[in-house]
């Protein structure tokens, strides 16, 4: 027997009986010629105590693996250790034996020593070892589970879908998987279960979810990994205000269970009303400091850029900001596209520095009666187009937000952002798009003539938003098959693509498909907020780095040449072959 308990599980009501741990040697220390020892395991920490010389006592190291058996004694009153579960007691140990040894550390244990990102991924066993990680993993367990409880609870039913799947185009690049069995064709790992679920649906199991696996080919970030986990969920017979009342109330039960916290009800902000308040589709409700339009205001001014300019948006901030501070915040507007940030100070008489002297009089004065001016403030102002102003100054709010100190970390302020347009604009291609995704439903006012406005058209879609992060997208579907052609003509994929891409979900609905809709929400980025963490890989087991690369197990690799040629697949050399 490796263990009759862990070790954080002994308490003074096992004092005086015998029993056996098993771990890794935590730290060890000499006192009085008696050697302690700290002994290791996911479950916590147990002080060893050795009144004696055993063999190979004198061997061990940190990390070392052993097995120990003792009896479990008090420690002396003024010997507690409060901040230990086991603190009141320790284990006088009898028999010692090294289970397995451990080499010089490329990692510092203790976490005096910070290691930089790729050593920790190379050696991610050690970080994760390292208890301050590890319960990192052991939280997002206890998230999945609640999230599990609650979903079984609510009646859903847990069905996987396929990770080999067809390439159907998503938004981001597929990964795609050669067939050997099919020479000349591939896979595609899933993006997400999208059409499965839909699929799901029309095949009557009316309330399914998973533990999705997402798959995507496109550059990371902080907040973006190509491998992450969603929860998904797909209900049928359901109106957009049933699915967010039924998913609000799961993610209200996983905070009760995982946190004992007790979540006030989700703010409904409209697409609309977040860019004209918040600069931002994904608000962070938590502050103030909201965007003001004052276009027509200051029209009137001798400032030629705000006379030109298409809108202006404006910022109070309750102090005076100094001009550092200032350019600071100019710095984030123009890395947002903004050709600059405008600003002015109040004071009781007047408007002073920056741009003041272009601000006569009785623009002056309408400013402090729309802003409610008060002295000792700072005004910041972008002109530009409207959603580019207020793009760049929802960035420049974000940043007075982190240098002001204006938020509790131990909040959680979630929001439904609802009404989003159906389509934008893409610039660059010069076309229309879908804003979430080509399956969402047009709003009943919109669905006789969205091609012939579609800068109007609103989504029956919407996203879930926390503290400034998005969490999740959801929509009501399109089950009607005419008006998914439609949306796939309008935007550019004409029945013969769309049949060859999509035809096996055109065909499904054609045999009766109910009304209906669901989500998808990000486990890894709830996980890492609730934990106050910027980084999603802290949360991941096994992450991969900012090239996609893993440290660790040295993927991607070099395939080996007798598989490519099983496969019939040729690498080209470089890019000019």
């Amino acid at each position: 027997m490796f263990r009759t308990h862990t070790c954080g599980e002994l308490t003074k009501a096992h004092e005086g009986q015998e029993a056996t741990l098993s771990g890794w040697v935590n730290s060890i220390r000499q006192h009085g010629g008696i050697t302690f020892i700290n002994l290791r395991d996911r479950y916590g920490i147990t002080q060893l105590v050795f009144n004696k010389e055993l063999e190979g006592l004198s061997s061990l190291k940190n990390e070392y693996v052993i097995k120990v058996t003792g009896t479990v004694r008090a420690r002396p009153e003024g010997l507690i250790n409060k901040e230990m579960a086991t603190g009141e007691i320790e284990l006088a140990v009898k028999e010692l034996t090294i289970l397995n040894k451990c080499e010089k550390l490329p990692i510092d244990m203790s976490g005096q020593v910070e290691s930089t990102d790729e050593t920790r991924l190379k050696y991610r066993y050690l970080d994760l070892r390292m208890p301050e990680h590890m319960n990192l993993i052991l939280f997002r367990h206890e998230v999945v589970k609640a999230f599990r409880e609650a979903m079984n609870e609510e009646g859903f039913v847990e069905i996987e879908t396929p990770i080999l799947v067809k390439a159907t185009p998503e938004g981001a690049r597929d990964y795609l998987v050669p067939s050997r069995v099919n020479p000349g064709k591939v896979y595609a790992l899933p993006q997400s279960p999208q059409l499965y679920k839909q699929i799901l649906m029309i095949a009557g199991f009316d309330k399914y979810y998973q533990l999705a696996r997402c798959l995507r080919d496109e550059d990371l970030r902080a907040d973006r990994q190509p491998e992450h986990t969603q929860v998904d969920f797909e209900m049928s017979f359901v109106t957009s205000d049933e699915i967010r009342k039924t998913f609000e109330k799961i993610i209200k039960q996983v905070f009760k269970k995982t946190m004992n916290k007790e979540l006030e009800d989700f703010a409904i902000i409209s697409y609309e009303e977040a860019m004209r308040r918040y600069g931002s589709d994904k608000p962070d409700i938590r502050f103030g400091l909201e965007l003001q339009d004052v276009t027509e205001l200051v029209k009137k001014s001798d400032f030629n850029v705000f006379k030109d300019a298409g809108h202006t948006v404006a910022l109070v901030v309750p102090r005076e900001l100094s001009r550092k501070e200032i350019d600071k915040l100019g710095d984030v507007a123009k890395r947002y596209k903004a050709k600059g940030l405008a600003w002015a100070k109040t004071s009781e008489e007047r408007l002073e520095g920056g741009i003041s002297k272009f601000l006569n009089e009785e623009v002056q004065k309408e400013l402090k009666e729309k802003l409610q001016l008060k002295d000792g403030q700072t005004i910041l102002f972008i002109s530009d187009r409207l959603r580019q102003a207020q793009s760049a100054m929802g960035q420049v709010r974000l940043a007075l937000r982190d240098q002001l100190e204006l938020v509790n970390k131990e909040d959680f302020k979630f929001a439904w952002i609802i009404d989003f347009p159906l389509f934008h604009y893409n610039e660059e291609e010069q076309r229309w798009e879908p804003e979430h995704h080509m399956f969402s439903m047009p709003k009943p006012e919109f669905v006789d003539d969205f091609e012939e406005r579609p800068g109007e058209v609103l989504g029956d879609l919407w996203d879930l938003t926390l503290n400034g992060w998005e969490m999740a997208s959801g929509s009501i579907r399109v089950s009607n098959p005419e008006i998914q052609k439609r949306i796939m003509r309008f935007i550019g994929i004409d029945e013969k693509d769309a049949e060859r891409k999509f035809g096996f979900l055109l065909e499904a609905y054609r045999y009766g498909g109910p009304p209906h809709g669901g989500m998808g929400f990000g486990i890894e980025r709830l996980v890492a907020l609730m934990k106050g963490l910027d980084d999603i890989r802290e949360v991941m087991a096994f992450p991969k780095n900012k090239n996609a690369q893993c440290p660790m197990d040295g993927s991607p690799s070099e395939p080996d040449p007798a598989a490519l040629q099983e496969l019939k697949i040729r690498f080209l050399a470089d890019k000019e072959d």
